[in-house]
């Protein structure tokens, strides 16, 4: 099984999938228990929702399902959101804090470390390697994590999330220009709700790989799945006439966060 899929592109843009991938291997499947095996925190359809939008953009997309290992959690197992409901590195639980191993196969520390192996750094050791070679290209790479989840979680959070949650840690993992261009198309288009650093401020991808003064620019893009499924219960399928609209929102934003490039020029 090939654990992470890179697609290699010329534009600065760089689209990061790490949570799309539903294969699971079968000596953790057997583990899994009933709830596990529906893979319900899947970012269902995110890598075919932003296929072809912008072109000669890079894609770098975890196949592994986040029961494996989650891509986007730091591997030291420190919390992204101290204090917060939250899953973990290998979730013991599911977005609902219910639990997804059967009774006493959740995995240990030693296993953690041979996923971490297997699946995370084969991952990152990817999308480093493209950073890098973008950056090559332009003097500025941008990474554009592309996430989803559903849009009411009370173990999480509380109420209905908005449909565009941006996330840039606060303003540290990108330039103004970029986070401005997402902020302004998704506020500026009727029907939708949006806000910028909520709930969900960027995962750990965005936080360690963004470096604006190094020319390593990064920033999230939660989407709440109300805005592109039918369904957020099984089978979770795509609502082709919302993911429609939607496509044509995110093909604007990232043509826009594209354009900065050329504005953000090469680091000193």
């Amino acid at each position: 099984m090939s654990v992470v899929e890179v697609n290699c592109g010329t534009s600065p843009v760089i689209l990061a999938f790490p949570h799309t991938g539903t294969d699971v291997p079968p000596d953790i499947a057997a583990r899994l228990n009933a709830e596990g095996q529906v893979l319900r925190d899947t970012d269902w359809h995110i890598h075919r929702l932003y296929e072809g939008l912008l072109a000669d953009a890079t894609t770098v997309r975890a196949a592994f399902h986040r029961y494996c290992i989650d891509a986007n959690r730091d591997p030291s197992g420190t919390s992204l959101y101290p204090g917060q409901n939250t899953t973990g590195l290998i979730p013991i639980t599911n977005f609902d804090g219910a639990s997804i191993w059967c009774e006493g196969k959740a995995p240990d520390e030693a296993e953690i470390s041979v996923r971490i192996a297997r699946f995370h750094a084969p991952y990152h050791a990817a999308l480093c390697a493209e950073i890098d070679r973008v950056k090559a290209l332009h003097g500025v790479a941008i990474l554009y994590d592309c996430h989803s989840i559903r849009s009411a979680i009370p173990f999480l959070f509380e109420g209905r999330l908005p449909d565009f949650n941006i996330g840039t840690d606060g303003g540290v993992t990108c330039d103004p220009v970029i986070e401005r261009a997402a902020v302004e198309t998704c506020t500026a288009t009727k029907g939708y709700t949006s806000i910028l650093n909520g709930r969900f401020r960027g995962g750990w991808t965005v936080r360690h790989y963004g470096r604006p003064e190094a020319g390593v620019h990064a920033i999230q893009m939660e989407l709440a799945q109300v805005s592109h499924l039918a369904t957020e219960a099984p089978p979770f399928d795509l609502d082709r006439g919302r993911a429609q609209a939607l496509r044509e929102l995110l093909r604007t934003l990232l043509r826009r966060i594209e354009a900065s490039a050329h504005s953000l020029g090469k680091p000193a």
